[in-house]
């Protein structure tokens, strides 16, 4: 796979995205029923495509901050606080920092995964 430019490098970065910029690893998808690959970083903003493969998941887990899917093909159901959400091609879920959450698909799907991460809180000074 081609490299990208992860950090932008001035105010503004345009990423003309290919279908080879945005393929996912198929042997790692085959053998693990997910993949990802990784399209920006640049400070506490992460873009990453990520697949799941029929009948693929991703375990609960959370973010400190923010995050984004938006669909780009195929379908997937994200669960999140005991609601289920069934999302198909071009749907977009937002979902608050610390929000619990995991993602199954019965037919497969690839996102793109946009991920806040807030900088850590300072630690608070107690007097003794």
């Amino acid at each position: 796979m081609s490299s990208l430019q992860r950090k932008i490098g001035g105010p503004a970065l345009v990423q003309h995205l290919t279908s080879h910029d945005q393929l996912i690893d198929e042997s790692i998808l085959a053998k693990h029923g997910r993949s990802a690959r990784t399209l920006s970083k640049e400070g506490p903003l992460r873009l990453t495509v990520i697949a799941l493969a029929p009948n693929g998941f991703l375990p609960t887990h959370s973010a400190e901050g923010p995050v984004t899917i938006q669909v780009l093909e195929g379908g997937v159901t994200f669960t999140a606080l005991d609601q289920e959400y069934p999302l198909a091609t071009g749907d977009l879920l937002i979902l608050a920092a610390g929000v619990q959450h995991s993602a199954r698909s019965v037919e497969g799907v690839r996102f793109l995964l946009t991920v806040v991460h807030l900088p850590a809180a300072p630690a608070e000074h107690v007097e003794p």
